[in-house]
This record gives structure tokens, sequence and C-alpha cells, in this order.
């Protein structure tokens, strides 16, 4: 994908009903869309958190004063599970209270209450437990198709879960034989259900690829979503998209 046409579907998802909308408009995939958005509100979370949480004690007086918890958080253009949250705690109650009955709301006694929780909770996409449920099974979907496609070609590997306590960091497939794929020879191979955008990639690139390289030499990046095409990887990462389950490898020891 060229980096303007992600810049122009990353400007417009600021909403979760902007991915059926932009889904519908431009015939794209859903979940591709899903993902983005989740990148970008992430994104703009961790920017607005601290100055958001500067003015909990004025949520707390908004939510006292009538506003639900869905209002403030619209108004302040922030995620509705992280605005109930913070008036949690700011009202003296506990993280592990609030998330007991985000997590079961069905047991709050206070109807109104409950009603504001279960409204926040299909409101985020993202941070209530659904949302964060689906992000981690998209993970494991990457992980298994990047397991099948080594199983079919026969290439023996070591898992993360393999690894553990063995190495610094740990690549989600470390291969027990270099092989050649796309012409690239590789020990390693990382899986990301994410969009491999420049924020995306130089993160990930900085914190687990370029460490990688320093363990276990030349390796790949799968974003299974996609990348932009103006990407410039660093020495030693190779990357590709789904365009991975079409292809052949070979051991590369063999010519």
């Amino acid at each position: 994908m060229k980096n303007e046409d992600f810049k122009y579907l990353y400007d417009r998802l600021k909403e979760p009903s902007d991915i059926d909308a932009l889904s519908k408009e431009l015939s794209l995939d859903r979940e591709l869309l899903t993902v983005i958005y989740t990148q970008r509100t992430v994104r703009e979370t961790t920017k607005k958190y601290y100055k958001v949480q500067r003015n909990g004690q004025r949520m707390v007086r908004s939510w006292q004063n009538g506003e639900t918890i869905l209002e403030i958080s619209r108004r302040l253009e922030f995620p509705p599970i992280l605005t109930g949250l913070m008036i949690f705690q700011e009202s003296g109650r506990s993280k592990k209270q609030f998330w007991a009955i985000v997590r079961n709301p069905e047991a709050i006694q206070d109807h109104d209450l409950r009603r504001q929780i279960e409204e926040i909770n299909a409101a985020d996409i993202i941070y209530s437990p659904e949302g964060s449920e689906k992000q981690t099974l998209r993970g494991k979907w990457g992980e298994k198709n990047l397991q099948d496609w080594l199983d079919s070609q026969g290439i023996t590997y070591r898992t993360e879960d393999d690894l553990r306590g063995k190495f610094t960091k740990t690549p989600d497939a470390l291969l027990d034989q270099p092989i050649v794929v796309n012409g690239w020879k590789v020990n390693w191979i990382e899986s990301k259900a994410t969009f491999g955008d420049r924020v995306e990639v130089n993160k990930n690139t900085r914190k687990q690829l370029s460490p990688y390289v320093d363990l276990f030499g030349h390796g790949l990046v799968v974003y299974w979503f996609g990348f932009v095409d103006e990407i410039t990887m660093e020495d030693g990462i190779f990357i590709t998209d789904s365009s991975l389950s079409g292809l052949n490898c070979r051991p590369a020891d063999r010519a």
C-alpha cells in the first residue's frame, strides 16, 4: 500500500463506525481497517493519556452531575473504558474493582451504573475485555498462519514457548536451519498481525527485530495485513506480507 493511501485511511478512522463506512465505500477488508483503527487509537491514547488524567477530578464531578462515562469519553475523544477507569480511580476505587465490574456487569446492583458499564464495553472495541481478546486472538491467528506455512514446507523450528528463558529476546519461529525464501536467507521469522506503517515498523525494529539480528543473524518479519511500500528495512531484516503463504522456500545449503 502506498503511504499516502495508508495516511488517507489512518486520518479517517476516528470512530469504530468509520470502519464499516470505509469498508463499504472503498470495498476494503474490514479486518484491515480494524487493525489500522486500533493502531491509530492506541497511539492517540498514548499521546493524550496524562493530559486527560490530569483532569480526573473534573471528570468525576461531571459524572456525579449526571454526565455518563460514555458521554465524557466522547467529549474528551478518549477511549470509553480508560475514561471509566480514570473516573473510578479518582473516586477512590481500585483498578481491580473497576475491571471486576467491567468483566462482569451483570453482577452490578446499581442499574444506572450497570447500564453505563455495558455502554462503554459495547463502545470500546480496543480496551474492553472483548476488544482485548480479539487482539490476542488476532496475534495467535498470525502465529498459526506462520507455523502452518513452515509445516507445509517441511521446515523445522522452535517457537517462543520452546525458547523461553534461553535468550533475552525470542522470535516467533527460530529456524533449526537457515532457509532461502524469496531469495532471502533467513534464520528466524517474526509474525505481526498488524499493518506495517512507518511508525509500527520502526517501533518493532527497535524493540525486537534488530535485537534478533544481533542474536540470530538475518531474519524475516511478516506483516499479515500489509505494509507501506516506501518502508526501508535495516540490514539483515526482510519484510513481507500475506503473500508469504504462496511462496516456496528451500534449505539454505541446497543449490
